[in-house]
């Protein structure tokens, strides 16, 4: 049976990519599959894999077809969230694809990958 895996993105520095991503969502690197160009993510609670970081040496996509959403619950989470990340390495992106009282927030991580940072007290779904 064919089941989904795990996002992996590709990255130019491996170990700035872990100390990142796993300060950014509380994941722990895992030796399964580690190489010099493979570094698998998992969550810190043992519940499984999260993440994979592959070495890269194509530049990241200014507006990439897929991203990652980054989810929490309130504005002030939102808000405090991006602040962290920024001060992890995270850069916030100059985008001009906002909506009108966008329900998120365009960053990128020190490789330059876009992903966003999703207010759900804001998001359309929460107002059905």
């Amino acid at each position: 049976m064919l089941r989904l895996g795990f996002p992996v993105i590709g990255v130019t520095d491996i170990p700035r990519a872990v100390a990142f991503w796993t300060s950014a969502l509380n994941l722990v690197p895992t030796s399964e599959w580690e190489s010099a160009d493979w570094r698998t993510l998992e969550h810190a609670d043992g519940s499984g894999r999260a993440l994979g970081l592959m070495l890269s040496e194509s530049p990241a996509q200014a507006r990439p077809r897929i991203h990652l959403d980054l989810l929490v619950d309130t504005t002030a989470e939102q808000e405090a969230e991006i602040e962290r990340l920024i001060g992890l390495g995270a850069d916030r992106l100059d985008w001009d694809l906002y909506p009108p009282d966008a329900d998120f927030v365009v960053l990128a991580d020190p490789d330059g990958n876009a992903f966003c940072v999703v207010d759900l007290s804001r998001a359309p779904s929460s107002t059905a």
